[in-house]
């Protein structure tokens, strides 16, 4: 067996945060999800069966949680954000994929959400 790729993936984490250009929605705040896919090695834990080997998911979470807690106006800003404490907080990490989507955009449009979606790369 040879593994030529190896993720990490939370999916569709449900946060209530403050982030929007209208001044009722940071006022009010809104529904988002956010999902994240980390490529990360994962040899080690497949190998060990240990935790200690692995990017912890439980980790990744809270990092994500902090950033969702800061009000932004553009959810690019926040995706970014995002995007940057992840790479800043686990060194493992060599790519990610991240959607931030708000659910319920005060657009006058009848959709699931609205959002944006970044493929981010270690330089």
């Amino acid at each position: 067996m040879r593994i030529t790729s190896s993720h990490i993936i939370l999916q569709d984490m449900h946060f209530y945060a403050y982030h929007g250009v209208l001044p009722q929605e940071r006022i009010v705040g809104g529904d988002y999800t956010v999902s994240v896919e980390v490529e990360t090695d994962v040899t080690d834990a497949i190998a060990t069966d240990d935790v200690g080997q692995t990017l912890n998911y439980a980790a990744l979470y809270e990092v994500i949680k902090h950033e969702m807690l800061i009000p932004s106006n553009l959810l690019e800003h926040v995706a970014a954000r995002i995007g940057k404490a992840v790479m800043d907080n686990f060194p493992q990490v060599q790519a990610l994929d991240l959607t931030v989507t708000k659910q319920n955009p005060p657009m006058g449009a009848d959709c699931q959400g609205a959002g944006v979606k970044l493929h981010i790369v270690k330089s």
